[in-house]
């Protein structure tokens, strides 16, 4: 059995060293020639399955170790006996922890002493945006969910979702749609000059969907306008050479790692091993868990003398604080534009280990069950 995969996908050996020959390549650059006697070929976001890379092939399965699937041509696969499967909800609560650290930030930035008095408005209402909306409501935010498919799904009964305009009044406008090129509810480019118009300098953009939900001539000729938005972009048109005039505008930067907890990672691995698993009916004896180091950080400690969103935000920062990213973006990105491809490609093949909330343990020594309440619904551990 001839595996050809993502050179990125994490634990690649111990998950499926055991079912074949594995042959790492550049995902990047995967082409026909690679794929051409595989068996299996397992990819990431950054790899086009199509016709044209499979035709005449002798791949049978596909797995896409993501939370998307739009670079995916599932139906041509089914029509041509492959088997597919992916990886949903894989990285779900490392977006959201991702967002819930920008949060923060943005909240300090502002001087809001109680970041649940932000409102939130969460455009996309699947695997991330469900659970960031579930996360920011135990936390006592004030939450909006548009996600018109599953509203016209779910019929006129279900009450949980507004329209894009009252999301988009909110104090934060977070993005989590797939990208969907045509149709009723087609994601391209929606938000342009009309819809960018409509955010004011008080609030907040984060998009760590797909780079093409947002027009990006339109938002640099927003972001050039008194009382622009702040905006916050893990995700870019063309990447990975991403519009270098359009990264010096925006309040932070990130090259597409809102999911790249090792949490997350690993996850997105054994989902795919269980899709395998059961195509080929083996047994999938397997668990992510049995194979996640300690962690570098492993437990903080507060007294009654410390205050919560104090305390809420040193926790989070200890864990993922964007602004590292951001800096080492600009880095990179200050390249020529030739080098900035590559350089964009390495910020993510190199990412450093990112712990997700639940790898730390907080204890909490005579603090409010507030504080305890605060910290359980971000994720963490406690030891009171």
């Amino acid at each position: 059995m001839r595996i050809v995969a993502d050179e990125n996908i994490p634990l690649l050996d111990s998950f499926f060293g055991d079912i074949g020959e594995i042959q790492r390549v550049s995902g990047r650059t995967m082409s026909a020639a690679d794929v051409q006697n595989a068996d299996i070929l397992l990819v990431r976001s950054v790899t086009r399955v199509n016709q044209a890379l499979l035709e005449g092939s002798s791949v049978r399965f596909v797995g896409t170790c993501t939370i998307g699937t739009d670079h995916v041509d599932q139906q041509w696969l089914a029509s041509n006996g492959i088997s597919f499967s992916a990886a949903p909800g894989c990285n779900a609560n490392s977006v959201v922890e991702y967002v819930l650290s920008v949060i923060s930030l943005h909240a300090e930035r502002r001087g809001v002493s109680d970041w649940s008095k932000l409102s939130v408005g969460i455009v996309g209402a699947g695997n991330v945006g469900g659970e960031l909306a579930h996360k920011l409501d135990r936390l006592g935010f004030d939450v909006l969910c548009c996600d018109p498919p599953r509203a016209e799904q779910e019929g006129e009964d279900n009450q949980d979702f507004v329209s894009l305009d009252e999301a988009m009044a909110c104090d934060v406008v977070t993005l989590h749609t797939p990208l969907i090129r045509q149709g009723d509810h087609a994601t391209l480019h929606m938000f342009g000059q009309q819809r960018l118009s409509m955010l004011k300098e008080h609030q907040l953009l984060i998009n760590t969907s797909r780079g093409e939900v947002i027009d990006t001539s339109a938002l640099l000729a927003r972001l050039e306008e008194p009382n622009s938005p702040t905006v916050v972009l893990d995700v870019w048109e063309q990447e990975p050479r991403i519009h270098a005039e359009l990264l010096e505008k925006v309040w932070l930067a990130t090259p597409h790692i809102a999911g790249y907890s090792l949490e997350g990672k690993v996850q997105g691995s054994e989902m795919v091993y269980q899709g395998l698993s059961r195509y080929m009916g083996l047994p999938a004896r397997k668990k992510a868990g049995q194979f996640l180091p300690e962690p570098a950080l492993a437990k903080l400690s507060f007294t009654s003398a410390a205050e919560e969103m104090d305390s809420a935000n040193i926790a989070i920062r200890s864990c993922y604080d964007p602004r590292q990213d951001d800096a080492r973006m600009r880095l990179a990105m200050a390249l020529s534009a030739e080098e900035r491809g590559p350089a964009f490609d390495r910020l993510r093949r190199d990412y450093p280990v990112r712990r997700e909330f639940s790898s730390v343990k907080i204890q909490l020594k005579g603090t409010s069950k507030s504080m305890q309440d605060t910290f359980r619904a971000l994720g963490f551990k406690l030891k009171l």
